[in-house]
């Protein structure tokens, strides 16, 4: 997560997650940012279907999506919110208003923005195809 979204500077950087529904995220999936906008992101449509062919193939879910955040803290911008397209999905946010930067997981269920904890350790990263 962090090297995709170090690469998409200035811009924000962003991806999905794939793993189990109990939360845990088996593989990092980076795609471009087609929005090209620090302040906003949107995942390439071409990697969403990708990846949830994947994941119905080997058996596992996309259970989230992640994004940086430029400038600002990691916390559900208000569009984020509004923009949150699944109540099962993690939302992770990757802040580079400090160093080190500030990794964060929040669930988005009606509005309402609640803090997840994250506990790291290896995945594997897919690398796009094109």
């Amino acid at each position: 997560m962090l090297a995709t979204c170090l690469r998409a500077l200035p811009d924000e950087g962003c991806g999905l997650l794939m793993g189990t529904l109990g939360g845990e995220v088996m593989e990092v999936v980076p795609s471009p940012n087609v929005a090209a906008s620090a302040k906003v992101y949107e995942i390439d449509p071409k990697v969403l279907l990708r990846t949830y062919r994947r994941a119905d193939d080997e058996g596992l879910d996309v259970i989230g999506v992640f994004h940086s955040h430029t400038h600002s803290r990691a916390y559900p911008s208000p569009t984020d919110v509004a923009q949150a397209p699944d109540p099962s999905w993690h939302y992770v946010l990757v802040s580079f208003a400090t160093s080190p930067a500030d990794v964060r997981s929040y669930s988005i269920v009606g509005g309402e923005v609640r803090e997840e904890e994250v506990r790291l350790k290896s995945v594997t990263v897919s690398l796009p195809d094109d």
